[in-house]
């Protein structure tokens, strides 16, 4: 079991930044992914960013590069996600989700990570 807690959002103008944190809990190796999702009203839940918790390897959805900087600290148990740059566009709510062993690389597919946390609201205004 891997127990995850958002923090961090809240309200930006755009062009503005804010970072998100990730606490994570439970059963978390060295392989786990912990990644970024975001949910817009109306829209389907996509993908954003994620680490590898060993911190080799990371993945950036296109429209966040360049913008947001995923890292973690593993001495708190805590992935972060620097926005910078904001947009409106970027207005959702943003979740956190483990994907608790891989391989590889770590995947964009929502379905691939089995827990989540309860999502922290991010609104950015024009």
């Amino acid at each position: 079991q891997v127990q995850l807690v958002e923090s961090g959002g809240g309200l930006a103008q755009a062009g503005g930044s804010l970072r998100l944190s990730c606490a994570a809990s439970g059963r978390i190796f060295s392989s786990t992914v912990i990644g970024w999702f975001r949910q817009a009203p109306g829209k389907e839940r996509e993908f954003v960013a994620a680490i590898k918790y060993s911190g080799s390897s990371t993945r950036y959805a296109d429209s966040v590069k360049g913008r947001f900087t995923i890292s973690r600290d593993n001495a708190k148990n805590t992935v972060y996600l620097q926005m910078n740059s904001l947009k409106p566009e970027d207005t959702a709510v943003y979740y956190c989700a483990a994907d608790t062993w891989v391989a590889g690389n770590p995947s964009t597919t929502r379905s691939d990570y089995d827990y989540w946390g309860q999502g922290t609201q991010v609104t950015v205004s024009s």
